[in-house]
């Protein structure tokens, strides 16, 4: 896979959502699961789409969801061993955290997750219309500094995506401490025709929903005091 760069300064139909690729130097065992473990669950964008996203799967599966950016992996990993039936999509461009999954997929002998190692807004355009149940995105990089917001992945041509591949009923899960973050996703999110937020009493997006696995990095936000907002928007 060609290696795509990431520029600040380019246009924002160019931008890939994400920096580096690599960070601290993987372990012979690691190195060995993304060289041998990886290429056979590896999404190829580059052949054509299938008809169903649930064919994607061996065997076909009828409900699909798709974490975007799973960092260690750890929420993904969990909800593909308590949903066996469902197939999962891990998308994430960074080398360790594909290296941190794949040794989870392999612990657990965990045959339903497909992994995308590339752009999510790449792979959303790639996807049939109508396939997903489920969008998550989990403590996303906030992009904090006003020149980099465009790189924030919460746009209003990746909402649009993710309404494309969407079935009516699915919904995109969003879960961040960055109270920037949580009110430009609520903006965009409201004036999209294609979603609907469901939260009716403020507990709804101040607690986690039923049977969540926190992150590591949830779990240290929560340390250092940074409480975070659990949003859920349902596919008009």
């Amino acid at each position: 896979m060609t290696e795509r760069k990431s520029d600040p300064e380019r246009d924002d139909s160019e931008r890939a959502f994400f920096g580096r690729r690599k960070g601290h130097k993987l372990r012979q065992h690691q190195a060995e699961l993304v060289d041998h473990l990886l290429p056979r669950l590896a999404l190829d964008i580059a052949s054509e789409a299938p008809a169903n996203a649930g064919e994607i799967f061996v065997p076909a599966t009828d409900e699909v969801r798709l974490e975007i950016g799973f960092g260690g992996g750890e929420h993904l990993a969990a909800e593909a061993l308590c949903f066996p039936a469902t197939g999962f999509i891990g998308c994430e461009p960074y080398v360790n955290g594909m290296a941190k999954i794949l040794a989870q997929i392999e612990a657990g002998n965990i045959g339903n997750i497909r992994l995308f190692a590339g752009d999510a807004a790449e792979l959303l355009a790639w996807l049939p219309q109508a396939s997903l149940s489920r969008i998550d995105l989990i403590h996303p990089d906030p992009w904090p500094k006003r020149r980099h917001w465009k790189r924030r992945f919460v746009q209003d041509r990746t909402i649009a995506a993710m309404a494309r591949v969407l079935k009516a009923g699915g919904e995109f899960r969003f879960v961040c401490d960055i109270d920037d973050y949580c009110a430009w996703t609520l903006s965009h999110l409201s004036r999209s025709p294609d979603f609907q937020w469901l939260a009716e009493r403020a507990d709804d997006f101040r607690q986690p929903w039923a049977g969540y696995t926190m992150t590591r990095y949830g779990r240290k936000a929560a340390r250092e005091g940074r409480k975070a907002a659990y949003l859920r928007f349902r596919r008009v």
